[in-house]
């Protein structure tokens, strides 16, 4: 597509495919892939590569289908906030039917294809996640407590369970794991957002912590919760998914991160601003490369284990 044609599209209001895949929030999708995959190859049952090929093309659809939900839902707060108001919805190339309608069906596509291609409780838990992140998060949580970024970020740490449930079809510790690692994650890495994004939510009536509690108590928060992550992060080294590669890749990262919480903490709103919150925006930015390299570490796990050299056998 030439960008003439990008540029007539813009002028005219008119979708193109780029608009209904920026419903889908690709950004966020990648991480959804990338968290199934190693819950995927983590799991002590070796996956067949279409079937293991289809299981995270199916979960990253329905990955997709709850983006699109949620930005059908979230429409009239994400035209007020600067961070959300190019988003296709806000920005009027997409309807918001035409939004409801493509994440619909790609939810029922997409759990109904897992459980045929993989198991029945794969799929139900890839439809109980939508169905989090679209009702309990974005419809019931996000608007009416601080604690929404707390609770509901239990939605985007369910893929590696999904991965997990797709190769083996059952439960166990480890996926769980997975899970808790990206659960407590969640609140650090959105609070260091809401830091340097506060008059958005502050705009659009979102009840963010920043916003309820104020930026020192957020601050607070942020040191809280990653001394939590990481003990929980460093003693997953010891677990049946951890080793001495997890453990190394774990040990430095968790002194980065902790260090970076420690001074969000030390900091108050004059000096941030003087320097245009720098180090919120950089514990932001750590803390995507923190829960990549994690899972990273933990696919390395799996793939040495067996050649003798993954774990602590």
């Amino acid at each position: 597509m030439s960008d003439a044609t990008i540029n007539t599209n813009t002028d005219t209001g008119e979708a193109g495919f780029g608009d209904y895949f920026a419903l889908l929030k690709p950004r966020v999708m990648t991480l959804v892939v990338f968290t199934a995959l190693v819950g995927l190859l983590a799991a002590p049952v070796p996956v067949h590569p279409m079937i293991g090929f289809a299981a995270i093309l199916f979960i990253a659809i329905g990955g997709g289908a709850s983006g699109a939900l949620n930005m059908w839902w979230d429409a009239d707060i994400d035209r007020i906030m600067k961070r959300t108001r190019g988003r296709p919805i806000p920005s009027g190339k997409v309807e918001r039917g035409e939004a409801l309608g493509l994440g619909l069906t790609l939810s029922v596509m997409a759990v109904v294809m897992l459980a045929l291609a993989t198991n029945i409780l794969a799929g139900a838990m890839l439809a109980f996640t939508i169905f989090f992140y679209v009702v309990i998060y974005s419809m019931l949580l996000k608007r009416s407590t601080p604690q929404n970024i707390v609770i509901g970020g239990a939605a985007g740490a369910f893929p590696p369970v999904i991965g997990w449930l797709a190769a083996t079809g059952y439960m166990a510790v480890e996926p769980w794991l997975m899970f808790a690692l990206v659960f407590m994650w969640t609140p650090p890495h959105f609070w260091a957002l809401a830091l340097f994004m506060r008059s958005d939510y502050d705009d659009a009536g979102v009840p963010m912590l920043t916003v309820t509690h104020g930026r020192p108590a957020t601050r607070r928060h942020i040191l809280i919760y990653t001394i939590l992550l990481a003990g929980l992060a460093l003693g997953t080294a010891f677990t049946a998914i951890g080793g001495p590669v997890y453990l190394s890749v774990s040990a430095i990262l968790n002194a980065l991160f902790l260090h970076g919480a420690w001074k969000i903490w030390r900091r108050d709103e004059e000096m941030a601003e003087v320097d245009n919150y720098a180090v919120e925006r950089r514990f932001f930015r750590l803390s995507l490369l923190y829960l990549a390299l994690h899972f990273a570490a933990i696919l390395a796990e799996a793939v040495l284990k067996p050649y003798g050299l993954g774990g602590w056998s």
